[in-house]
């Protein structure tokens, strides 16, 4: 029996990798992969802190709004306090609806990363004419914006076709966020070359941890922390990467803001030991110093 496959890359153990250092001889890479996201408001999708009534789903929409006007800016002090860099993953609607936040990023340096247009659709629905158009028009929203174009994709919902990875190398992006099969980065076959699929968590995630698995603000801190030692004990073998997914309407709440707090804490005290990162810096340097195989495009 031959199961249906993607071929987009190949079977290789950890390890069974190649060896090399993340820069200053680290062997451990952390991000922080920041979510903002904006919703239509009574119509499509989006997470549910309770079951949703009826549209407009008022409950719903303006707990995620929640997220835009307050939490994303409390995240932002925890970034100044800890000197933290940050991945943006943007939906390109948000330089319309709040183009403050934006502007807060782009002044403390942070890479922004194409997420879509909006969290409320789903790109994997899409034919790929509508679906190459949905990245061309987020695309262009952020290369006017930011004076350069995003080089990172993720996907609203991490959503893909079958050929979102050739759509994306096509429209010109070097690395994605979609694909969470790994804990180094992985070269990717697409129809114009190799696409990095850099890791990016769905259990250091707060989406998967606090709303599907209802875990407490206490218990995902507490996950951070024990995935960040484990990997950091695991990188002495290996050189490795750990994202972290965050979402100000989840971790922007104040009192899971202050377990986040303790969690990033206790990151930034091993300072001197990893590489606090973006996800745009881990491509650079797996590109730079590992090569895609022949056979990648």
């Amino acid at each position: 029996m031959t199961l249906p496959g993607h071929d987009r890359y190949d079977y290789v153990p950890i390890t069974r990798r190649p060896d090399f250092d993340w820069p200053g001889g680290r062997k451990l890479a952390v991000y922080l992969g920041l979510n903002l996201e904006h919703f239509a408001y009574g119509e499509g999708l989006g997470a549910e802190l309770a079951p949703g009534g009826p549209q407009p789903d008022i409950l719903n929409y303006a707990w995620r709004d929640y997220g835009n006007r307050v939490g994303a800016w409390r995240m932002l002090e925890l970034l100044e306090e800890l000197d933290l860099p940050a991945t943006v993953l943007a939906n390109s609607a948000m330089y319309d609806y709040a183009p403050e936040l934006m502007d807060a990023h782009r002044a403390r340096g942070d890479e922004i990363a194409g997420h879509g247009r909006t969290n409320s659709e789903r790109q994997s629905v899409l034919e790929p004419d509508a679906e190459r158009a949905l990245i061309a028009e987020a695309t262009d929203v952020l290369t006017k914006a930011e004076g350069i174009a995003p080089r990172g994709w993720l996907s609203p919902w991490i959503a893909e076709s079958r050929v979102t990875p050739d759509l994306l190398t096509g429209a010109g992006y070097r690395y994605t966020l979609n694909w969470c099969m790994d804990d180094q980065p992985v070269w990717m076959r697409t129809e114009n070359g190799p696409l990095l699929a850099v890791p990016y968590p769905q259990e250091v995630n707060d989406i998967p941890s606090v709303v599907g698995r209802k875990d407490g603000a206490a218990q995902f801190a507490d996950m951070v922390i024990d995935n960040f030692d484990e990997m950091l004990d695991q990188s002495a073998r290996q050189p490795l990467v750990m994202g972290i997914a965050l979402h100000p309407y989840i971790v922007g709440q104040p009192y899971r803001l202050r377990h986040l707090r303790r969690a990033l804490a206790h990151i930034v005290a091993r300072r001197d030991e990893i590489w606090i990162t973006t996800a745009g810096a881990v491509f650079d340097r797996f590109a730079e110093i590992v090569s895609p195989p022949s056979n990648a495009s």
